[in-house]
């Protein structure tokens, strides 16, 4: 697998990641044997960045990575690991810690659940807003100065906070979600991280399933799947609206001889070189489809149609809960 740099001071990785939370939480039940497989084959395919956090599953997904890596070298893989998210007993959300004394805590539970000395980039789920970022990223870099932290990188941060903690340390990069569906990163967060070299690690590049080109109107949600009640591009004529999008998009990849899942991703690798799309694949065949779009070429023509075929505007919906979207830094 070709590979890219996440911005000027990260990681070389290979240009497209595995986001394992799937694997542990937010989609249901998962099948645990099947997630050790699909890393496994991810890995024997030459992906070499895994993405994770330690609230995916309240632990349960660095554990499940601790397992799956358990007799590879270290240095094969890159480990990106979010904290901060803080939830109850019962799994529900409730709020963010970035504070100094909690960057450092977290950090150590991580690293004795995923068996390491260090990660190899580290950053905060959601921007604390109570704490000034500097206080987060200072505390950060102190752990990189210790060598518990190889890089920092930021999550879901708005374009005055990327600069102000920048400022502070050096950010490899954004993780933020952006597909054909989420393009709003490209109005003034995206020029930012051209501008400092932050690399972009873009999640959702199939918005959570409605670009895999196999979801139906008619799939029933399981109690424990956030799309039933957090995400309204899921729910009543959004739903329908959405799926006709992609059935446009199913009419391009269909003379390309591609696949829809292959060709939202390709159009995310399109985008900038510095950008590694995370696929969330939690089955094999799933990984397998996805790992098509590294072969996929998109020409200034074929961008121009898709285009026009999901048009920003025509997107129904926003892709997260009202509450949750108020809670996002770079939505402001």
């Amino acid at each position: 697998m070709k590979s890219r740099k996440l911005g000027k001071s990260g990681p070389e990785v290979s240009e497209i990641g595995l986001g394992c939370m799937g694997m542990s939480d937010l989609y249901g039940p998962a099948d645990e044997a099947e997630s050790i497989f699909t890393i496994h084959e991810a890995l024997e395919a030459g992906i070499t960045l895994l993405d994770t956090g330690d609230y995916y599953g309240m632990g349960h997904n660095e554990l499940l990575l601790r397992e799956a890596l358990r007799g590879s070298k270290r240095e094969r893989v890159a480990l990106s690991v979010k904290f901060g998210a803080m939830r109850d007993p019962s799994g529900a959300w409730i709020g963010i810690d970035g504070r100094p004394s909690a960057v450092k805590n977290s950090l150590a539970y991580t690293l004795r659940r995923l068996g390491t000395d260090y990660v190899d980039v580290y950053r905060i789920g959601r921007v604390d807003p109570v704490v000034p970022v500097e206080e987060t990223i200072g505390a950060m870099s102190e752990m990189v100065k210790a060598g518990h932290i190889k890089h920092i990188g930021l999550s879901e941060a708005g374009a005055d906070t990327i600069r102000r903690a920048n400022a502070v340390h050096p950010v490899c990069d954004l993780q933020i979600e952006y597909s054909i569906m989420s393009r709003s990163i490209e109005d003034k967060i995206l020029p930012v991280c051209r501008e400092l070299a932050i690399g972009i690690t873009a999640y959702g590049v199939l918005s959570r399933g409605l670009l895999s080109g196999h979801w139906k109107s008619d799939r029933e949600l399981s109690a424990y799947d956030f799309r039933k009640a957090m995400a309204p591009r899921f729910t009543g004529e959004n739903l329908g609206k959405n799926l006709r999008l992609v059935e446009a998009l199913r009419k391009i990849a269909d003379a390309k001889g591609i696949t829809v899942a292959q060709l939202a991703i390709a159009w995310v690798l399109s985008r900038w070189e510095g950008i590694v799309p995370l696929v969330g694949a939690r089955k094999r065949e799933q990984l397998r489809e996805s790992l098509g779009a590294e072969n996929v070429v998109l020409s200034a023509e074929d961008l121009k149609v898709i285009d026009a075929a999901v048009p920003p505007q025509e997107v129904a919906g926003e892709r997260y809960s009202q509450f949750l979207m108020e809670s996002l830094d770079s939505e402001k």
